[in-house]
């Protein structure tokens, strides 16, 4: 007596084929990597002003996050169908050579984006009362929370 039973469920299926199209394009995302980068570089080289040091630092950003979901999209897309359903099956998927370059990539590619995210953002200074950001005084910073409170 057999039963039939699904291999996978369907919506697994049309996970796995988003995430093959996704992974298509991840030289182009790649390279829009490369590309910000080489900007926030250069800015940095020529001493560019903070706002503009800072737009090409929250770029090089943007573009490495889109490149960690490309590159996740394709570690899933590696492991196979199965493994959106079942941990096992990820398990399986990561120990094959591919699923561990993918995830070594993925890996890599967290790792740049959190240091960048954690040294590589200039932050703008805030302005007081004065004008002046290193001019701040306690008084200014009370009259803030009083404003804000009441």
């Amino acid at each position: 007596m057999a039963f039939f039973r699904p291999r996978v469920s369907r919506e697994a299926e049309v996970r796995y084929h988003a995430d093959l199209e996704i992974r298509r394009n991840f030289g182009d995302v790649l390279e829009k990597v490369r590309v910000a980068q080489r900007r926030f570089q250069e800015a940095k080289a020529a001493g560019a002003p903070l706002p503009g040091l800072r737009e090409a630092a929250l770029g090089l950003d943007t573009a490495l996050t889109e490149a960690l979901r490309a590159a996740e999209a394709g570690q899933r897309a590696t492991f196979g169908v199965k493994s959106y359903d079942s941990r096992i099956a990820r398990r399986k998927g990561r120990a094959t050579p591919d699923g561990a370059l993918w995830t070594d990539e993925v890996n890599r590619l967290r790792t740049m984006r959190e240091a960048h995210r954690l040294s590589g953002i200039p932050r703008m200074p805030r302005v007081g009362r004065t004008g002046d950001p290193a001019r701040l005084t306690p008084r200014d910073v009370r009259g803030g929370l009083a404003s804000a409170r009441g």
